[in-house]
C-alpha cells in the first residue's frame, strides 16, 4: 500500500491524457460558465413584484387614507350623468308674487291619524278639535279669507306657505289636580322671524283668554308643543303655532257646550297678528 499514488499529485501514466480527461481521472469538477445576465427579463420581474405590492397595498390602505375605490368614483360619475331621455329639473324659488299669503292653515288636531286622548264616555280629542277647527274655519271664511283645514298629518303641510298656520288640540281627560284647567300657546322657535313668532303666540294667548275666560296653564308647554312636527314641515316663510285649547276633564263642559267659544277665542287670536292690533304689556 506504501507504492499509492496520492490524490492531490497526477500519476506519471495520466501525463499523456489530454487535460479533460486528467480532470474526470482525478476528480476535480470542471467550472461552470456563469449565465449571462438578461436585461429584459431582470425588468420584468421588478415590475412583476412592485405591481403586487401596490395591489396589496391597496387592498390593507384604511378608508381614512383612501377615499374611495376607483369603481365607487366611476359609479358616482356614471349615476351623475342623465341618461338618454332623462330631463334635469332646477327648482326655482317661489316669487313673492307666486304666493298667497292671505292664506290661512287650520289644523285640526289628531283628525285624520288617531283618536288623541279618549275620555271615559268615548268622546275623542280629534272629533272635538275637528269640531272646533271647523267653526274657525267658517268664521274666517266669512270673513273674506281664504282658509284650509288640515289633517293632522296633512301631505299638504310639507311646504305649505300661508300668513299664517294655527293647530288646535285639547289637553287629556284624566284628572289631574284642580289646576289642570285652562289653555296654552306655543310657536315655532326655529321661526326666521322671531318677533313676529313671539307676537302670533302673545296675540293667540291674550285674545283666547279674553273671549274665554279660561286661565292660561303657564309652565304646561310640552316638547310636543315646543317642537310639533308640523314646524319644520311648512315653509320656514310661514309663521305657525298650536294651541291647547283646554283640558278634556275641567274643561270638558266649557269646550262642548262653548264651543262656539272656544272657535271665537282663536279667530280673535289670529286676526290680532294679521292685524296687527296693539296689545297690552
Amino acid at each position: 500500500m506504501d507504492d499509492q499514488l496520492p490524490l492531490d499529485e497526477p500519476a506519471d501514466d495520466l501525463e499523456h491524457l489530454p487535460q479533460e480527461e486528467r480532470s474526470k481521472q482525478v476528480g476535480v469538477a470542471k467550472p461552470k460558465k456563469p449565465a449571462a445576465f438578461n436585461f429584459w427579463s431582470g425588468l420584468t420581474t421588478v415590475l412583476g413584484a412592485a405591481f403586487i405590492v401596490a395591489t396589496l397595498f391597496t387592498l390593507w390602505t384604511p378608508g381614512s387614507l383612501v377615499e374611495s375605490s376607483l369603481e365607487a368614483r366611476m359609479a358616482q360619475v356614471i349615476d351623475s350623468v342623465p341618461g338618454e331621455g332623462d330631463s334635469i329639473l332646477v327648482s326655482a324659488p317661489d316669487s313673492e308674487e307666486d304666493v298667497n299669503w292671505e292664506t290661512i292653515g287650520i289644523v285640526a288636531g289628531h283628525y285624520g291619524s288617531d283618536p288623541g286622548a279618549v275620555c271615559p264616555n268615548n268622546v275623542t280629542e280629534a272629533e272635538l278639535n275637528l269640531e272646533i277647527a271647523t267653526l274657525v274655519q267658517k268664521r274666517l271664511t266669512d270673513m273674506g279669507y281664504e282658509v284650509d283645514l288640515l289633517q293632522e298629518f296633512d301631505s299638504r303641510l310639507w311646504g305649505y306657505q300661508a300668513a299664517v298656520v294655527v293647530s288646535i288640540h285639547l289637553d287629556s281627560c284624566q284628572y289631574v289636580n284642580e289646576q289642570a284647567t285652562g289653555y296654552k300657546v306655543a310657536s315655532a322657535l326655529s321661526a326666521q322671524n322671531i318677533a313676529d313668532s313671539q307676537r302670533l303666540t302673545q296675540c293667540l294667548s291674550t285674545r283666547y283668554g279674553e273671549v274665554t275666560g279660561l286661565p292660561y296653564h303657564a309652565g304646561s308647554v310640552t316638547n310636543d308643543m315646543t317642537y310639533y312636527h308640523a314646524f319644520n314641515e311648512v315653509d320656514p316663510r310661514t309663521l305657525a303655532a298650536i294651541i291647547e285649547a283646554g283640558f278634556m276633564n275641567l274643561d270638558y263642559r266649557f269646550i262642548t257646550e262653548e264651543t262656539d267659544l272656544v272657535a271665537e277665542g282663536i279667530v280673535a287670536g289670529i286676526l290680532c297678528y294679521l292685524n296687527n292690533e296693539p296689545l297690552s304689556p
